[in-house]
């Protein structure tokens, strides 16, 4: 029996305590004796029978196919950041990019019911997050994490979806397109349940410490106070990561999670360049523009887009259009003209800097 095996059998017996597993995991890297180590784990009969028991011929085939993975707790493709949270999951399957999940990454989350000034904010965030260098991490979610998977893709971006469910039931089903664009265009969707598992309402608070183990930091977009997103920043904080919050409409219901999270401390967030200073030392070459912010006002850089823009804001769409550049390659310069302190985003657009 290979390690593979074993964890797959261990993971589906009842009242298992995964920690004396992960314990003996890192003390005993090569030559592990399973059959030895099960006999330490001092299950009852009841639990060595569904051990021995499970038809794992299914969870075979599926790991047989293109892109599919299976990562455990011990292999060198295991996620640093998830080893420094309380309860890492044990196996991590996968379908696409694996690469992905040892990158800089911000796990972005909201709300399944939205407004459109969280749609429009979720979009523009992930898009510019992502140019610069950041994975986006979400949870495949209706409402605010498809935008956000949606709003990263749009910019040929990375982003990484952890489900709540196995990943031969991709959840929900009205996000399938969707899961299956995120694989089209180098990404991954992963989850530590069995590939056949449904997805199940305990499920979603274990894949949020994922999300937040996985990820630098959490930037919640737009909550309730009873949202899910706020158990994804609650990991965060217990996961020493960052938690960043959008201000929103005081009138909006969907905003008073994100007010709730600023007055414990979360960091409030206006503007991209607010989560990309933070992270500067893992963005080079952000880095390196914010250190030569001293541009004087003579020296335009980009001036075809500079000269388009006055005290109305233009959406990127629209620059984009109007200079005949594509929408990745402008979002570039604007950052640029940003970081020199020339022009600054307001209302989904730029403007020139006063």
């Amino acid at each position: 029996m290979n390690r593979y095996e074993f964890l797959i059998r261990f993971s589906i017996v009842n009242n298992k305590k995964p920690s004396k597993i992960r314990q003996y995991l890192l003390q005993n890297s090569t030559n592990i004796n399973y059959c030895s180590l099960l006999s330490k784990l001092n299950f009852s009969s009841e639990q060595i029978d569904q051990f021995y028991q499970y038809d794992i011929t299914k969870i075979v085939n599926w790991l047989e196919q293109d892109n599919h993975f299976l990562i455990t707790y011990n292999d060198f493709q295991y996620p640093l950041q998830l080893t420094q949270i309380s309860s890492p999951p044990l196996l991590l399957f996968g379908i696409g990019n694996a690469d992905l999940l040892s990158t800089p990454q911000i796990a972005m989350v909201g709300s399944r019911t939205f407004s459109e000034y969280g749609a429009q904010w979720a979009r523009y965030f992930a898009r510019e997050l992502a140019i610069n260098g950041l994975t986006i991490t979400s949870g495949l979610a209706l409402g605010i994490d498809a935008i956000c998977h949606r709003g990263t893709l749009e910019v040929s971006g990375k982003t990484i979806a952890v489900l709540g469910s196995g990943l031969a039931n991709i959840t929900p089903r009205t996000n399938y397109h969707l899961a299956r664009d995120i694989l089209a265009t180098d990404g991954v969707i992963i989850s530590e349940f069995l590939p056949n598992e449904v997805a199940k309402p305990q499920h979603f608070p274990r894949r949020n410490r994922i999300i937040s183990g996985l990820s630098l930091g959490t930037f919640v977009i737009e909550a309730s106070e009873k949202s899910g997103s706020l158990i994804t920043a609650r990991y965060a904080l217990e996961q020493n990561r960052d938690v960043f919050a959008l201000p929103g409409d005081i009138g909006n219901e969907n905003s008073e999670g994100t007010h709730w999270l600023i007055k414990q401390g979360a960091y409030l967030v206006s503007k991209p360049i607010d989560i990309l200073e933070h992270y500067a030392s893992s963005l080079v070459w952000v880095k390196q523009k914010i250190e030569t912010q001293h541009l004087s006002n003579s020296t335009i850089i980009h001036p075809d887009i500079f000269a388009l823009l006055n005290k109305d804001p233009i959406p990127i769409d629209t620059i984009a259009d109007k200079t005949d550049q594509s929408v990745t390659d402008i979002a570039i310069k604007l950052i640029e003209l940003e970081l020199a302190g020339l022009i600054k985003s307001i209302n989904g657009g730029y403007i020139r800097h006063k």
